[in-house]
């Protein structure tokens, strides 16, 4: 759905090679104490992990322009987005970014502080105005005054930390009652800075923080209620949870048992990054990038976690896989988690959900066959 409300204001100049864009800059709150605290080594891959999720999380198929430390600059020439989308282009990312931090705060094996002590969230800056795109070497660089409008946004006088600010640039775009609907589940306020060159700026902004309700928490129990945006499948295998939980951690036997997987092969320059990152070639073409972001052993169960990314239909998607020991092999327990903003959305709940659901069902099939084979062996 594109904007029908026009705004005199960005049509072209005379010898103008601007053009109208999108611009969208999501930016990590605390990510100067982070590194301090932690150090370079350690917070590197973690903020690389974020940056990525970010990336990954681009479901309005803007273009990155580029990445300057904590922020990414997207931008998207043409008509800009209805609010509605932009809402969701900020929940995706919100929602993303939280899940990944949450499942890491309980990682005992980083030698790091708590996540949840240093405060690592996101802002988000959207405006709507005229740009020049430049191409130096191999490199696009954004040019025109509104690129350094959004920029300047960073620094402002809202107090807090994980926002979305909304410049009159793109709400003059937008029919007032539809922005007001959209953010029904927040308080929209009004704000305004002066910068030097730029004089006075108005803008709207709307904290995140209601976002966090939706937030998922690996510890939980993740009923349907509750999260709709999963779904699980259990099996018995006769075949002991060491043995399970083996095959499920070594990525070269994926293609034996993950549906439609070719070839799986190790990501090496993602080496020294948090977990085993490697990439899945698909039967059909193309590649989905797999991330094992933690394993786990409680009194219970044993528990894996992994995210997979480069999976257009349900970016940042992670797998949980639980492991419960019986008495006769292993009760596997596989949940499939994608974003809450797909709920209810009519092609997510009538094709995607099916499509992902035969996918998953028929890999826990062809795991369980490999895992009774493999101890059938090993037993003979």
């Amino acid at each position: 759905m594109e904007s029908t409300v026009t705004n005199i204001s960005l049509a072209p100049h005379e010898s103008d090679d601007s053009q109208p864009a999108l611009l969208f800059i999501p930016d990590i709150s605390g990510f100067t104490r982070f590194m301090h605290e932690n150090g370079v080594q350690y917070s590197r891959n973690l903020i690389a992990d974020l940056l990525e999720i970010i990336i990954e999380a681009n479901i309005l198929n803007m273009e990155v322009c580029e990445i300057q430390g904590d922020a990414i600059l997207f931008y998207k020439i043409g008509e800009p987005p209805a609010i509605d989308q932009i809402v969701s282009q900020c929940k995706q990312i919100f929602l993303d970014f939280q899940n990944y931090l949450r499942i890491m705060e309980r990682d005992d094996i980083l030698a790091s502080p708590h996540l949840s002590e240093n405060k690592l969230t996101l802002k988000v800056i959207v405006h709507y105005g005229r740009i020049s795109v430049t191409q130096i070497r191999d490199h696009i660089k954004l040019m025109g005054t509104d690129v350094i409008l959004a920029h300047r946004l960073l620094k402002n006088s809202i107090e807090g930390s994980e926002y979305v600010l909304l410049t009159e640039g793109y709400l003059n775009t937008q029919a007032p009652e539809a922005v007001a609907q959209n953010f029904e589940w927040t308080q929209l306020k009004d704000g305004m800075n002066s910068y030097e060159h730029v004089g006075d700026i108005r803008y709207k902004y709307a904290f995140l923080t209601p976002l966090r309700l939706l937030v998922t928490d690996p510890e939980a129990e993740h009923t349907h209620k509750q999260y709709p945006n999963t779904f699980s499948l259990r099996d018995h295998i006769k075949a002991p949870v060491e043995l399970v939980l083996r095959v499920i951690q070594n990525y070269r036997l994926k293609p034996k048992w993950m549906h439609r997987v070719k070839s799986a092969r190790f990501d090496t320059k993602k080496g020294s990054r948090i977990g085993t990152n490697y990439f899945c070639e698909m039967e059909k073409g193309g590649s989905i990038e797999m991330q094992t972001l933690q394993s786990r052993v409680t009194a219970d169960k044993t528990e894996v976690i992994e995210k997979m990314a480069n999976f257009k239909m349900f970016p940042n998607s992670l797998i949980f896989y639980y492991l419960h020991q019986e008495q006769e092999g292993t009760l596997l327990t596989l949940e499939f988690h994608y974003s809450r903003v797909s709920v209810g959305d009519y092609f997510y709940e009538n094709y995607g959900r099916k499509q992902i659901k035969g996918f998953m069902k028929s890999s826990l099939l062809q795991l369980k066959h490999l895992c009774e084979q493999l101890y059938k062996n090993r037993t003979k």
